[in-house]
């Protein structure tokens, strides 16, 4: 029987999520991606706390937008997790898509992020 798309995202999630794991000196960058919005997080697996966050819905970038849900938005949250990163002096993560595929949305935030000044 073939898996729903719901299925083997989350069988991929589960993959990934084996091999990676974030420390205190490499945290882990976990992208969510909804239909609506994009969710990112910089996470210490080892204290199981979260470092810092961004999304569509943060105030700073709610205003400015006009739909979550696509390229322009990702580009906006990972510049703005990049920058919440570097004022909590993190400046190298391991990236965690989150079972999803490494394009579009996903790809835009991480180049974003990686742009202004995340190494991963």
């Amino acid at each position: 029987m073939k898996l729903t798309r719901k299925e083997s995202v989350h069988r991929r999630h589960r993959r990934v999520r084996r091999k990676v794991f974030g420390t205190a000196e490499r945290p882990r960058l976990a992208v969510f991606r909804s239909s609506q919005h994009i969710y990112a997080q910089v996470i210490d697996d080892t204290a199981q706390h979260t470092l810092a966050a961004a999304s569509t819905l943060d105030p700073e970038l709610k205003s400015t937008l006009t739909s979550g849900g696509n390229c322009a938005a990702s580009v906006q949250v990972g510049q703005l997790i990049a920058k919440r990163c570097s004022s909590a002096g993190i400046a190298k993560v391991v990236f965690d898509r989150g079972g999803n595929l490494y394009h579009g949305r996903v790809k835009a935030l991480a180049d974003a992020a990686r742009e202004a000044g995340l190494d991963f």
